[in-house]
């Protein structure tokens, strides 16, 4: 449930950018959203159609770009993506790894009119 919140953020800041550019409608919206980010696409457009009426965004269509899960190996340096939750590396076997790319979760850009 922690959607509404996210999509209130994402509201506001729509809303903010687009009276900065004096907009009088914002059509789409594109969001990068990492494979390990815990957002659920689904849930954000419900609950934007909720918020968004009555507001200048009402009917901005919402574009979700996924972006999967890529570690680099501390050990080998080996940069991979990993299989379903297991993230062991799998040229040493190693335990120690950084996440690349894959937590993302941001408002890419915004189209008004």
């Amino acid at each position: 449930m922690h959607e509404l919140p996210v999509t209130e953020s994402i509201l506001e800041i729509a809303l903010r950018y687009a009276g900065d550019a004096q907009a009088n409608r914002i059509t789409d919206l594109y969001l990068v959203i990492g494979q390990l980010a815990t957002i659920v696409d689904d849930s954000i457009q419900f609950y934007w159609d909720i918020i968004a009426r009555d507001t200048i965004a009402e009917g901005a269509r919402l574009h979700f770009k996924r972006i999967p899960t890529q570690v680099k190996c501390q050990d080998c340096q080996l940069e991979y993506k990993p299989a379903e939750l297991e993230f062991t590396c799998p040229e040493c076997k190693s335990f120690r790894v950084q996440i690349v790319a894959g937590n993302e979760f941001y408002m890419d850009s915004i189209e008004v009119e």
